[in-house]
């Protein structure tokens, strides 16, 4: 087996950087908390790959208060602190009726498809009497109503829809239910949605399993960039000046599908912009809460939401749809070294250092269209360094390590920026439109590759990667599949 990777280095999106000149840290530099990926990939191909828990889910400062109160997620008296102490059970009560769904979906992702009849009996048959209430309020229904008739704060209800959002250009009561995959996906992992760190940075997780492959027997050429697919299994390629032609019997592509059609010289597919900014940060230490009942280091140890409540979602979405930029921008934060310090070196590490990523929402690729990208790009910079200041204690610029040239160690990415350096067409995280972790029940599942729901138009030409079904995040899921589905055909 042979893997052709355009870049210089393996991984695409999942891929570690000393992004800041002369600053020892490791940041991931486009993906960054892992959940899809099944352990069962990982033992099957002896990865060292290993993942670290966070200490709680959530901290969500309540802007109605300033954010001098708040709600963290895995300690029991911060509804009353919000003033929705009424909202604590119906909180707990969503999330096990979605793990009715996710508990019996999860294990068919690395199984052939099943049809969508099929798996809403597959969910059933576990035998909860509120199973075929789940499934229509995460399947049937737009998920917006679910969420709305389970709680009643703004603050809570926006915590949860945040999840049927990320990446997603969608309002949660949409009837394309588009914001329904985005959000099952984001609940789905291992059955319970908990999302974990990566030890030692995104990039470990691709040198695992690039270490795992090459032990295998594949050979891995890097700065290789496809130009051509035939139909027929030949891939033309060049290296620097020089061209080359390799066949095989079948071609598996990690690419956008969009891409894809372009290698094969076809008509492009219908395209799902992506809708996100992403800022990683280096800071002296962590910032000041105006909430002093949360410690900044539970704060931040999970999913710092800001300026994400119900109403303050749905207003920028308006907004963005609009053509402007959502003023405040809802942005979502985490520091990857408090759970795992292992990115910074020690002299940082005993400075008091910490990385922080902020995944900005509602900022959709068409806001490029006809303006300046560098200029966009220092908005939206701005606009997330705002929104984080507006719940905090000190303006975060204030904390901001510089790098060896005194330049704030800031490094902001665009759906543009995707596009540009990995090709992933209008900058959709999800490689296009995410699709449901199962079949129609009309779609022929007729070959190993349709049957695995990796299939193209052409029998020797798979997808392997995020565009293929049940893709759409860092998982291994696409590339197991289609990797049973050659086994199959063989």
């Amino acid at each position: 087996m042979r893997l052709l990777e355009r870049l210089r280095q393996v991984g695409g999106a999942a891929v570690s950087a000393r992004a800041f000149d002369g600053v020892d840290v490791r940041v991931s530099r486009y993906s960054y908390l892992v959940s899809l990926l099944p352990s069962r990939i990982i033992d099957d191909l002896g990865a060292g790959v290993r993942l670290a828990r966070r200490r709680f889910a959530s901290y969500t400062p309540d802007p109605a208060s300033g954010g001098r109160h708040g709600l963290l997620v895995g300690r029991p008296d911060t509804f009353a602190a919000i003033g929705a102490a009424g909202d604590e059970r119906g909180f707990a009560a969503f999330y096990h009726r979605c793990r009715l769904v996710t508990e019996r979906l999860w294990p068919t992702l690395i199984e052939p498809l099943r049809t969508r009849e099929q798996a809403r009996h597959h969910v059933l048959a576990g035998g909860d009497p509120d199973a075929a209430a789940a499934w229509r309020a995460l399947v049937d229904e737009p998920i917006g109503h679910a969420i709305a008739d389970a709680v009643g704060n703004d603050l809570v209800r926006g915590v949860i829809a945040t999840d049927a959002l990320i990446g997603t250009f969608a309002r949660v009561d949409e009837p394309s239910l588009r914001q329904n995959i985005c959000f099952l996906y984001h609940v789905l992992g291992g059955g319970t949605g908990d999302w974990d760190v990566p030890v030692g940075g995104m990039g470990s997780v691709t040198a695992a399993l690039a270490r795992a492959a090459v032990g295998h027997g594949a050979e891995i050429t890097t700065g290789a960039e496809a130009y051509a697919v035939e139909p027929s299994g030949g891939v033309r390629y060049r290296i620097g000046d020089q061209e080359h032609l390799v066949r095989g019997r079948y071609v598996l592509a990690g690419v956008t599908p969009a891409v894809l059609a372009a290698l094969l010289g076809e008509a492009r597919p219908p395209l799902a912009q992506g809708a996100q900014v992403k800022v990683n940060m280096v800071l002296r230490r962590l910032p000041r809460l105006r909430d002093d009942s949360v410690t900044p280091e539970q704060a931040f140890a999970g999913t710092f939401h800001v300026n994400e409540t119900w109403n303050q979602l749905d207003k920028a979405y308006l907004r963005a749809a609009a053509g402007r930029l959502p003023d405040p921008l809802p942005c979502e934060a985490y520091c990857h070294s408090l759970t795992d310090p292992s990115i910074l070196s020690a002299e940082l590490r005993d400075s008091g250092a910490h990385t922080m990523t902020v995944f900005g929402l509602h900022t959709p690729h068409s806001m490029f269209d006809g303006r300046d990208p560098g200029a966009l790009r220092d908005r939206l910079t701005d606009a997330v360094l705002a929104s984080l200041n507006s719940v905090l204690a000190e303006p975060i610029q204030d904390l901001l390590m510089n790098d060896a040239h005194g330049r704030p160690c800031v490094e902001t990415t665009t759906t543009l920026d995707l596009d540009d350096a990995l090709a992933m067409t209008a900058g959709n995280i999800f490689h296009g439109a995410l699709s449901w972790p199962f079949a129609n029940d009309d779609d022929p599942l007729d070959t190993p590759a349709r049957r695995w729901g990796v299939g193209t138009a052409h029998d020797r030409i798979m997808l392997c990667g995020s565009g293929a079904r049940r893709g759409g995040a860092v998982s291994g899921i696409g590339g197991h599949n289609a990797a049973m589905a050659v086994l199959a055909s063989l």
